[in-house]
């Protein structure tokens, strides 16, 4: 049964939270780990809006901290999907804080994460394609593509080595 695309549209997300002291480190900073949190959380919901189904995370390509997030920011999570495979989901992520009493936001993180759609069971299930509708969402959807085949190449070498490889 041939699945309908779906425009990007459909599964875009937006999340804002204020940090607080309980999301910061020691120099006042939000920790990583609380922004890649909100980052996942953001990609599974488009993850499975597109999918019309759960999706589990299988995998981040990259995630990147461009700036720190501080205690009183506003952090704003933007996630929608890239590309799908069969049964797999790309969703690009970026996120933005600004002061709580407003002013200039700022690009502090990106991401690519990897979602696989599930059944009740647990198991794969495939999904709807995507429908770019922009040329923004065709580029991203051919950027989406260039990292695919690089991860598969990239797990093809490394599950290729052995130790006597090192020299």
């Amino acid at each position: 049964m041939a699945l309908d695309p779906r425009p990007v549209s459909a599964s875009r997300v937006r999340l804002a939270r204020t940090m607080s002291v309980l999301d910061a480190n020691n120099l006042g900073n939000v920790h990583g780990g609380v922004v890649m949190r909100e980052v996942d959380n953001a990609a599974g919901i488009a993850a499975a809006r597109h999918a019309g189904r759960p999706a589990v995370t299988a995998g981040i390509d990259e995630l990147s901290f461009k700036a720190p997030v501080h205690v009183g920011d506003v952090l704003i999570v933007e996630a929608s999907v890239n590309d799908v495979g069969r049964t797999s989901i790309e969703v690009g992520v970026r996120v933005e804080a600004e002061p709580w009493q407003g002013g200039a936001r700022r690009h502090t993180t990106s991401a690519y994460l990897v979602f696989v759609a599930i059944d009740e069971d647990g198991n794969p299930m495939p999904i709807p394609p995507l429908l770019p509708e922009t040329d923004d969402e065709r580029r991203r959807q051919a950027q989406a593509r260039i990292r695919r085949e690089v991860r598969k190449e990239r797990i093809a070498r490394i599950g290729e080595w052995r130790p006597e490889h090192v020299v």
